[in-house]
């Protein structure tokens, strides 16, 4: 594995040449196709603009943040053999993914695993599937395929500022005035520990992802089927 993860730090400088400046996603808004989608595609920019500030805050150059989606093939053989992730991050003290939801209301936890409960204004309670649960394979992925010092941590990120986060939340969901702190916490919590190469680590992520638009739409095509 380390010998293919030197073998691939290359990727690194390819995907860097890659980056585009911020802005609204570049696969969520090619053709919105309703609201929901623009509204997302609006959160993704805004999760993506805070964590890209945010970085080059703690870490000066020395990160790496992908824009764009990265499809994993997590359960090769199975009805959805992929995932898709929204946004990772690679730094000196860890690999970051993040999975963004713009949805307003009160979010509070459920006593249904897995799930969040929203409440929208008057409305009626809903439950609706928790960033953390959805990030919870894609971190596991990444775990078991890098070296077990460079540390891999999801978060979700709540985009709208019509959101209200109860304080009983996993402290691992976020708004976007929270990113910061987080992750300081998580640099501070990597203090005494040998540096994670980001160049490196940026190649062996490249070797267990694809961030090709036919990757994306196929993944995309499975799920709404």
């Amino acid at each position: 594995m380390f010998l293919e993860i030197a073998l691939t730090a290359a990727a690194y400088h390819f995907l860097r040449r890659r980056i585009k400046k911020p802005g609204i996603s570049w696969r969520r808004m090619k053709s919105p196709i309703n609201r929901s989608d623009a509204l997302g595609a609006a959160g993704e920019a805004l999760a993506h603009a805070k964590l890209k500030e945010t970085l080059e805050w703690l870490c000066g150059s020395d990160y790496y943040l992908h824009e764009g989606p990265l499809v994993i093939e997590h359960a090769p053989g199975s009805e959805f053999p992929t995932a898709e992730i929204d946004h990772l991050a690679v730094t000196p003290f860890g690999i970051f993914i993040f999975e963004t939801k713009h949805w307003s209301g009160r979010i509070f936890p459920s006593s249904a695993r897995g799930m969040l409960t929203r409440v929208a204004g008057t409305g009626p309670a809903e439950d609706r599937r928790s960033p953390l649960d959805q990030n919870r394979t894609k971190v596991e992925f990444f775990r078991a395929r890098l070296p077990s010092n460079w540390p891999v941590a999801g978060a979700g990120i709540f985009t709208s500022p019509e959101a209200q986060l109860d304080p009983a939340l996993n402290a691992n969901l976020l708004s976007l005035a929270d990113i910061r702190q987080w992750m300081r916490t998580r640099r501070d919590a990597f203090a005494g520990m040998p540096a994670v190469d980001v160049a490196r680590a940026v190649g062996a992520v490249a070797l267990y992802s694809d961030s090709s638009s036919a990757s994306v739409e196929a993944h995309k095509r499975r799920v709404i089927m």
